[in-house]
């Protein structure tokens, strides 16, 4: 790992707090800290693991507040808990055992799949809500536990995007109130995060003084930043991140 300075810290922090706000609004926020993690130095698989663990407290701190939400769903957060914790398992132990030169070459194109689930964000929020009459499966269906397993299995590999992700399929799949689904979302997310790196923490290669200073920066900015986020246009600032993060794939492929 390198030996990171304050002031590399300090941009960390600040893209953290950025990261956070951009996730309250757009989503989106790991296409702005992933590549920090990178530009301070980090290898491409130390800057994922480094990031999945500073994802943590983001997912924790939108559970919270979705609590009530999530009332009732008892029976299918145990079901679809379960199989998004042997997803988020296997995806993050596939980035363990496969060589770091395989998440090298993915990287850029991770990045671009981010980008295309960010970029279609509307179109699928509109295409969830165009379905929502139509007689859904319950949450003992195969068809949602293989949906949702494939997704966690890219939540533990690599993450971004995964929570547009899971709540396109539960909207599609599940027949229920949009907020208590997006609460859903989020506590499957949570779980994600905490297998992921609960995993990496142990056997990967995670800087933690990064993680930290990410970790505190995206609670700060999705406290605190989500107030000047709200005043910018939606649409401006998912295509900003969009823009941002095919320039960040851009630039992993020709490095």
């Amino acid at each position: 790992m390198p030996d990171l300075e304050p002031l590399q810290y300090l941009l960390l922090a600040a893209g953290g707090a950025v990261a956070g706000a951009v996730n309250a609004v757009a989503g989106g926020g790991s296409l702005i800290s992933f590549p920090l993690l990178i530009a301070v130095g980090l290898k491409p698989l130390p800057a994922n693991a480094t990031n999945l663990v500073a994802l943590l407290p983001g997912y924790l701190g939108g559970t919270v507040a979705y609590r009530r939400e999530l009332g009732g769903q008892g029976a299918r957060i145990k079901a679809l808990g379960a199989t998004s914790a042997v997803g988020a398992g296997a995806g993050t132990a596939l980035l363990l055992i496969a060589p770091a030169s395989a998440f090298d070459t993915l990287a850029p194109f991770l990045v671009l799949l981010a980008c295309g689930l960010l970029a279609a964000q509307p179109a699928l929020a509109r295409w969830v809500g165009a379905h929502r009459d139509r007689q859904a499966a319950d949450h003992h269906g195969l068809g949602l536990h293989a949906a949702i397993f494939v997704a966690t299995v890219y939540g533990g590999y690599f993450g971004a995007g995964l929570g547009i992700m899971l709540l396109a399929l539960l909207g599609s799949l599940l027949d229920d109130d949009l907020q208590r689904l997006n609460a859903l979302k989020g506590l499957l997310s949570l779980v994600v995060g905490v297998v992921a790196a609960t995993v990496v923490g142990l056997f990967g290669p995670v800087d933690w003084g990064a993680a930290a200073a990410v970790a505190a920066g995206s609670l700060l900015g999705g406290h605190l930043g989500v107030g000047v986020a709200r005043r910018l246009d939606e649409n401006v600032l998912r295509w900003s991140v969009v823009v941002f993060g095919v320039v960040v794939a851009t630039w992993l492929l020709v490095r």
